[in-house]
């Protein structure tokens, strides 16, 4: 299928793992031809498609290159070619969650992230550390998510998506 314009993509989905990018590629309803443009500063590899109304760029961080540099610098890139357009980011793949007696997290669960506190709803295992009696005491947080939607999410439970 025909690429859309640059303007035309509203979603931009990153993955830290070939493997993810590649199970992300499988979700498209819709797969286009390589973009014709490009920012010459961008060197993100994408996988263009459709998923319903929502025309999507993925890119994957470069092999071997994981952890918040290479996020934010394939990020960034990827505003440089879709910034008119993109609404959405999303950081998608085989993440590590924090356990507790309250939720039983195992892997192939979804957890979305909701602001709590003094807590932006991301905990980055580097900006804490292990006291003594084993518990995370935090030394750094992350920005909270984008308000829209989430103004008055109280817990995973009660968030409903506008």
């Amino acid at each position: 299928m025909p690429c859309p314009a640059l303007d035309d993509f509203d979603i931009g989905w990153i993955c830290a793992l070939a493997i993810e990018a590649a199970a992300a590629s499988e979700m498209l309803d819709e797969k286009f031809e390589p973009l014709q443009e490009q920012d010459a500063a961008d060197s993100n590899i994408y996988t263009l498609g459709r998923i319903g109304n929502h025309n999507i760029a993925i890119a994957c961080l470069p092999v071997g290159q994981y952890g918040t540099t290479s996020a934010t610098t394939v990020a960034k890139d990827m505003l440089r070619t879709f910034s008119n357009s993109l609404r959405v980011g999303l950081m998608v793949g085989v993440g590590g969650g924090i356990p507790s007696p309250d939720h039983d997290i195992r892997l192939g669960d979804i957890v979305i992230s909701c602001p709590d506190g003094t807590s932006g709803g991301v905990t980055q295992y580097d900006m804490g550390k292990i006291t003594v009696g084993g518990k995370l005491q935090r030394t750094g947080s992350l920005n909270s998510p984008p308000r829209c939607g989430w103004q008055n999410c109280k817990n995973q439970e009660e968030f409903q998506p506008t």
